[in-house]
């Protein structure tokens, strides 16, 4: 796998010069014919692609000049991945409530001189426990840690980078106290780890650790959408072959009425989430080479959409594994099909990187900035506005109402904290679902313009009757009741 993704460039083709704001698309589309034939290897190559993209970030020229090569390399002889250890025993997402321990420490002998003590106080010593620190394989991780003496919450964390093994290729003061023992993604190795006196290289400042990791998100969580979009790739290429082949009651299932509507209905959430992904993948790459001007605009919609495009993403990629299962029979229920791996895989999706409960909350969050909505407004009325073709019109339909219930609804709510938490996935649901019919529309009309025909325009119109709007008016009482 490493091979593979070396030598095609998954990590390393959003780093190429030659097709400038194009970079990350090409990459993206190298990650979405790929990924789903490498084990679930897309872990730690966005991870990888994550860490590189900090350490740019970050302006440490020294760590810049060490790592990124390494981990942007299409050699495979001396390709780096990296891992992220960002969760502890005393919670995930909430990162604020870590416990590993940072005292400066001068540097270890093993370290070259500028790799880790370019000037005193860079080295530093790390004490705590990781509870998930996935691909424990790499040779290098980044990791949140309280610099000792620091303030408790988020402010008091700084961002280390650490280098796994020494010389002799022992770990470094890391103990491996197990592997966690996972339902999907088995072949990415997922450990438990104590680290008692890790040496570490502060990355940025003693208190940034967390604004520090906001370029990582970005990266790993469009990694996780079109990981999502590929394994729905996977599921409905493997279903759509086996109903070419499955004969019953006097038929193919591909012959049959209702069979062909439910899988025309998997087809159509796959390419909704494919526009979204890939529109994620966009953002970052016009993020990365865009004018000033520009940039200011991407930003604020990438604040939204990038999650946006993650929870939605990650809900229907399970959704979609789950069907295409069933749409086989009891022989998509057999682990030799490989169909019952990919929901397995899949169910992590809406896990990584922030569950879809976490981004909802930080989807209210960035709405609070001023101006992401308008953004999202803009972007959804710059793709529906382009498209003239009356078979169209339902779905432009669907779109204008979700979005209007939605904005509607923010406002109703936000005077009501309870109210506005108890129904924010919904909301970022509804958000989610409404760009990705948007975006939908907007490539269906190019496809009509350019000879490309009307599958699209189809695929629109059957994500519109699959439901665009999910918010509802269910009471908080109701909520508190059933919880």
């Amino acid at each position: 796998a490493q091979v593979l993704a070396a030598r095609h460039g998954m990590v390393a083709a959003g780093y190429e010069p030659r097709l400038g704001a194009h970079a990350r698309t090409h990459q993206f589309a190298i990650v979405h014919v790929l990924g789903p034939s490498l084990d679930v290897y897309s872990c730690p190559l966005a991870m990888t692609d994550g860490a590189a993209r900090t350490l740019l970030a970050s302006g440490n020229q020294a760590l810049i000049d060490r790592y990124v090569p390494l981990l942007t390399t299409r050699d495979p002889a001396t390709m780096w991945t990296s891992g992220q250890w960002m969760t502890e025993r005393t919670g995930g997402s909430d990162v604020s409530q870590s416990e590993t321990i940072a005292r400066p420490s001068p540097a270890p002998p093993e370290l070259a001189p500028g790799l880790g003590a370019h000037k005193d106080g860079d080295t530093w010593r790390l004490y705590g426990t990781k509870w998930f620190t996935s691909a424990t394989t790499s040779q290098m991780a980044l990791t949140l840690a309280r610099p000792e003496g620091n303030p408790e919450g988020s402010r008091g964390l700084a961002l280390f980078l650490v280098e796994l093994r020494d010389a002799n290729g022992r770990l470094r003061n890391i103990t491996v106290n197990r592997l966690k023992d996972k339902f999907g993604t088995r072949k990415v190795p997922t450990a438990e780890l104590t680290l008692d006196g890790t040496p570490a290289t502060l990355v940025g400042s003693m208190g940034d650790g967390v604004r520090a990791i906001t370029p990582m998100l970005s990266v790993t969580r469009t990694w996780n959408a079109v990981s999502a979009v590929s394994a729905m790739r996977r599921g409905l290429a493997l279903a759509r072959d086996y109903a070419r082949r499955r004969k019953a009651f006097g038929a193919l299932l591909v012959e049959k009425p209702l069979h062909t509507d439910t899988l025309a209905t998997l087809e159509a959430e796959y390419a909704g989430a494919f526009c979204l992904a890939f529109r994620s993948a966009q953002l970052i790459g016009s993020l990365e080479h865009g004018t000033s001007e520009s940039r200011e605009l991407d930003e604020r919609l990438s604040r939204t959409l990038i999650p946006l495009a993650k929870l939605t993403t990650g809900k229907q990629a399970v959704a979609v594994a789950s069907e295409a299962i069933e749409s086989c029979g009891g022989a998509g229920y057999v682990e030799d099909t490989g169909l019952p791996r990919i929901l397995a895989d899949a169910q992590v999706l809406p896990i990584w990187e922030g569950t879809t409960n976490v981004l909802s909350l930080d989807t209210l969050r960035a709405l609070g900035k001023g101006g992401a909505l308008d953004a999202i407004n803009a972007e959804i009325e710059r793709n529906i506005g382009a498209a003239k073709d009356a078979s169209l019109a339902k779905p432009i339909d669907a779109v204008r109402g979700a979005l209007r219930h939605a904005t509607a609804w923010v406002g109703e709510t936000m005077p009501h904290p309870d109210r506005l938490e108890a129904g924010a996935r919904r909301f970022a649901m509804t958000l989610g679902r409404t760009l990705e019919l948007a975006l939908l529309v907007g490539h269906a009309q190019w496809c009509l313009d350019h000879g490309h025909g009307p599958r699209m325009a189809a695929a629109a119109r059957r994500f519109a009757l699959a439901g665009v709007d999910l918010i509802s008016d269910t009471s908080l009482d109701d909520t508190r009741l059933l919880a």
